[in-house]
C-alpha cells in the first residue's frame, strides 16, 4: 500500500497551517505534523532553527522519525513547516526504502499580502521582517523549482478547497 507525504512549505503568513489542516481533513487516514511544534519540543537551550544548526538538525531528525512512524502505520502525512529543498532532499533520502509518494508544495504570495497577513496575527505570533526575508529566500532560491510553487494571493479563504484539490491532484508537485 502506498502512502503520501505532503510537505506544505513557504514563508510565514502564506497559509501553510490553514491549508495543511484542511488537507489533512480531506484525506482518509491522515496525520498532521506541525514543524513549528516539533521545533519547540526542546524547552530550554533551544535556539532559533534558522540560526542554530543543532536546533535545525534536531528538528528535522524528529520530523523524520515522526514521518517514518506514521508511514509505518499506513497514514498519509501532512507536514506543515518552512522546508527548503535541502531539508526535503535529506528527508527523501531517509525515506528511500518507503513506498511513499512525496508531494512538495511551496505556498507563495506577493510582498504586500505577506505583510498584511502577518499583521493579522496576534502580536506574539507576528514574524514581521522574518516573513519578508523568507519570502525572498524562497523566491530567489534556485533549488525551489517553479513547478513546486503555488501562488495563493489571488485565492480567498472560501477557495481553500480548490487549493487542497490542486495539491492532491496536480502531479507537478510530486518529487517521488
Amino acid at each position: 500500500m502506498s502512502t503520501n507525504l505532503y510537505i506544505i512549505s513557504g514563508p510565514a503568513g502564506v497559509g501553510k497551517s490553514t491549508t495543511s489542516k484542511l488537507l489533512v481533513q480531506t484525506l482518509e487516514k491522515s496525520a498532521y505534523i506541525s514543524g513549528d511544534a516539533v521545533s519547540h519540543f526542546p524547552v530550554k537551550g533551544r535556539g532559533k532553527p534558522w540560526l542554530d544548526k543543532d536546533t535545525h538538525d534536531l528538528t528535522w531528525k524528529n520530523i523524520s522519525s515522526l514521518v517514518k512512524n506514521l508511514l509505518d502505520y499506513g497514514y498519509d502525512v501532512v507536514l506543515d513547516y518552512v522546508a527548503f529543498p535541502e531539508d526535503v532532499n535529506r528527508l527523501i533520502t531517509e525515506l528511500a526504502y518507503y513506498n511513499v509518494r512525496i508531494i512538495y508544495v511551496v505556498l507563495m504570495v506577493d510582498r504586500q499580502t505577506i505583510i498584511r497577513r502577518d499583521r493579522l496575527r496576534a502580536e506574539e505570533y507576528q514574524m514581521k521582517e522574518r516573513s519578508v526575508i523568507l519570502l525572498d529566500e524562497f523566491e530567489n532560491n534556485l533549488d525551489v523549482k517553479v513547478d513546486n510553487k503555488l501562488y495563493t494571493n489571488h485565492f480567498t479563504e472560501e477557495q481553500l478547497p480548490e487549493i487542497v484539490s490542486e495539491i492532491i491532484n496536480n502531479e507537478k508537485y510530486r518529487l517521488k
